[in-house]
């Protein structure tokens, strides 16, 4: 199965005797195309700094798509270089430059030359949605937990949905049963934890 392909105008806004590539795919699996610097001089970015850097080109993407912009992995890894913005949105309406927000996240400088690959390009479908207003929303098995609603910790203040208070139940030790059957002042003790929470920790063996 071969990837769909689409028409996309592009414009190069600088033209000179070291033309750069337009961008373009690395391997035929590639989802991304590699933008390439479009700078006069080196830009060196120190630890912790970030850079607008142009790709001297514009784009016509068609009504329905998107371009995003995102990190390369290879920058990333060996220079803690990366996108600030990511992924970056282009527009299908935006006919200006396509610039890359760079930013250093290593502990050494980064320089990056004429025609460097800095980032990637991926074109991707967009889908409108219409609001439809309600005054509940269908159940689900989540609910509304977030933050930390999936990790099922003992104790979590995320244990809200059913599910995850089950899950908590299953994993909380109950109190020790009495010593004895007298109901005597020993088994209400054991009976009743001294903090007046249910105990923490696995269960003794």
């Amino acid at each position: 199965m071969t990837p769909r392909e689409l028409v996309v105008e592009v414009v190069r806004l600088r033209r000179g005797p070291d033309l750069l590539a337009l961008p373009s795919y690395m391997t035929t699996g590639s989802a991304g195309m590699d933008l390439l610097a479009d700078i006069g001089a080196d830009v060196v970015l120190p630890p912790g700094e970030r850079q607008l850097v142009p790709t001297g080109i514009a784009l016509a993407i068609p009504a329905g798509f998107e371009g995003q912009v995102r990190p390369r992995s290879g920058l990333a890894l060996r220079h803690g270089l990366t996108l600030l913005n990511s992924p970056g949105t282009i527009d299908a309406d935006y006919r200006g430059e396509v610039q890359v927000l760079l930013a250093n996240l290593g502990s050494e400088p980064a320089r990056v030359r004429r025609g460097d690959r800095i980032a990637q390009l991926v074109i991707a479908p967009v889908t409108h949605v219409t609001w439809r207003e309600t005054e509940t929303l269908p159940p689900s098995e989540r609910g509304p937990g977030g933050f930390g609603s999936t990790d099922a910790e003992r104790g979590s203040a995320a244990v809200g949905t059913p599910r995850a208070r089950e899950r908590a139940r299953a994993i909380t030790p109950e109190p020790h049963a009495p010593a004895c059957g007298d109901g005597g002042p020993g088994a209400a003790e054991e009976r009743r934890p001294r903090s007046g929470r249910a105990p923490h920790g696995p269960p003794e063996s």
